[in-house]
């Protein structure tokens, strides 16, 4: 084993009495950090745009799988944590892009850790883990990232032989959640935060919200109502009534749109180029989102108007793939959301919106971030930002106003929520700021239509300078490009509450109060 880092013992706090020597990778398989197995830690060469690093395998009990990678040379200092999408349940250490992806740390020079959630499990939609399992299910809700942290954080002080200097997280979807409950209940862990697309009420979308969608679009037959076909007709309407004409139908605040179904519900035989009665019913349900039997909003707002070109993934299908979100629904409802759970005879279509909403009470205290109170018309966080605030923490939020499966009108009233407890809008965006991305699928996934991918923002440079600087973000700039590489279109995505307006000559677009 070579020596690259000196020769001094590394001790970190919650180690044993028998650090491993700074520098020996195979070494740091033998250190002792409290309630944490270590599987192997061994030297990976530079592949690609990859660097050296070495990689550490461990658990933390019970049963939390992380991966740390250290960079072998040019480390910058600092640590870079990851969530995990879905309901977890795998190490997905070589993530592409940025959503959830470890390695867009590593890439800069970071220390880099991702983990799994606290259990196995065969894919992101399956919730087959948590059936009795109520450790497993705080595990996933609570306890992985800020476990991992502390695994990570020692290893990092024990390879170098110094601390990080500032220590970073990024989660989108179930990450972003994850994200969100650090700055809100682990204010210490990280000095910066990004928070994509977050699932902050777990209860209130993934089994109010995905059965009310579910339901809308289930036929008497049992079969879907509106089919993947019929899509592009209505994103075709809704970019024609509601989008810019500059960047291919981008809905820029799907607030603003006020486009009607029923202008394509048909009026004499049906035709391809307009929808039945039924369809246009679904439609309906889809934009409205869950409401009780008098009306009343069981979730902030429904599918975003401009969402259309990503429904095909999420809501009706994708070629021989079913659609994703009666999938997570399915598992949730049957194995996640109440105790006891009901199991694998549950059906989706089940679900009661009177009745269990208020059943699903204790698993929300488990899994959400923040809470949506129907009766109230409220957001409730868990916790404010004070102690986040206090300690220096910053927390860049950003979601994708073309995001149809966790739905963005949920983070912008959580962010007005935050703001009502720091005092003011203004006193929060000294912590805290919100970016509303036009067009973005879900954590940028899908590349349909005219939204941006993952990588067409860099929250993680704004967040840097933000905290290393003192810059607070007034704007991302998004950039849409071609399966080449080629810029179509760039555009500034402002600070909430501001948004694009041309510039004083006309040209360009510049953040301004709307």
């Amino acid at each position: 084993m070579r020596r690259r880092f000196g020769i001094a013992v590394g001790v970190a706090a919650g180690l044993a009495a028998a650090p491993a020597i700074a520098g020996e990778c195979g070494a740091l398989a033998n250190l002792k950090i409290e309630a944490v197995n270590l599987h192997s830690a061994a030297e990976v060469p530079a592949t690609g745009d990859l660097p050296a690093y070495c990689r550490v395998l461990g658990t933390v009990r019970p049963a939390t799988s992380f991966e740390v990678r250290l960079p072998l040379q040019n480390w910058n200092g600092k640590y870079y944590g990851t969530g995990c999408g879905g309901f977890c349940g795998s190490l997905l250490s070589d993530q592409p892009g940025f959503t959830n992806a470890m390695n867009h740390g590593l890439r800069r020079g970071y220390a880099a850790s991702t983990m799994d959630g606290g259990h196995w499990g065969t894919g992101a939609a399956d919730g087959r883990w948590a059936a009795g399992d109520l450790v497993a299910r705080m595990d996933w809700g609570q306890r992985a990232v800020t476990e991992t942290a502390r695994a990570a954080k020692a290893l990092v002080r024990a390879f170098y032989d110094r601390p990080q200097q500032k220590s970073y997280f990024a989660g989108c979807s179930t990450g972003g959640r994850m994200a969100a409950m650090e700055a809100l209940k682990y204010p210490k862990d990280f000095d910066g935060i990004i928070s994509g697309a977050p699932a902050l009420d777990y209860t209130g979308l993934v089994a109010t919200t995905f059965a009310w969608v579910t339901k809308a679009n289930t036929g008497a037959d049992g079969k879907p109502i509106l089919t993947t076909p019929r899509v592009k007709l209505v994103a075709d309407a809704v970019a024609a009534s509601c989008g810019t004409k500059d960047q291919a139908g981008l809905v820029a605040d799907p607030r603003q749109c006020n486009f009607k179904p029923s202008s394509l519900r048909c009026t004499g035989p049906a035709s391809p180029e307009c929808l039945s009665e039924a369809e246009i019913g679904v439609l309906e349900k889809w934009y409205a989102g869950p409401t009780d039997a008098g009306g009343r909003p069981l979730y902030p707002g429904g599918v975003p108007f401009g969402s259309e070109a990503h429904w095909p993934r999420w809501l009706t299908g994708l070629g021989n793939a079913p659609a994703i979100l009666p999938l997570f629904a399915a598992d949730f409802l049957r194995y996640m959301a109440f105790w006891p759970s009901p199991g694998p005879s549950y059906r989706v279509t089940d679900f009661d919106f009177a009745a269990d909403p208020a059943r699903m009470a204790p698993q929300a205290q488990i899994y959400n971030a923040a809470t949506y109170d129907p009766a109230a018309e409220a957001v409730r966080p868990v916790a404010d930002l004070a102690a986040f605030r206090d300690a220096g923490g910053k927390l860049l939020l950003y979601h994708g106003w073309g995001d149809p499966l966790v739905t963005p009108f949920m983070t912008v009233a959580f962010y007005e929520a935050l703001a009502r407890g720091a005092g003011t809008l203004d006193t929060l965006k000294d912590t805290a700021r919100l970016f509303m991305v036009p067009g973005m699928d879900h954590c940028g996934i899908g590349t349909a239509g005219p939204g941006i991918s993952d990588t067409g923002i860099d929250p993680l440079t704004a967040l840097e300078r933000w905290v290393e600087a003192g810059e607070a973000p007034r704007e991302l700039v998004a950039t849409k490009r071609d399966a080449g590489g080629a810029v179509l279109w760039s555009r500034p995505v402002c600070a909430y509450p501001q948004v694009p307006r041309p510039g004083t000559d006309g040209a360009g677009l510049t953040c301004a109060v709307p």
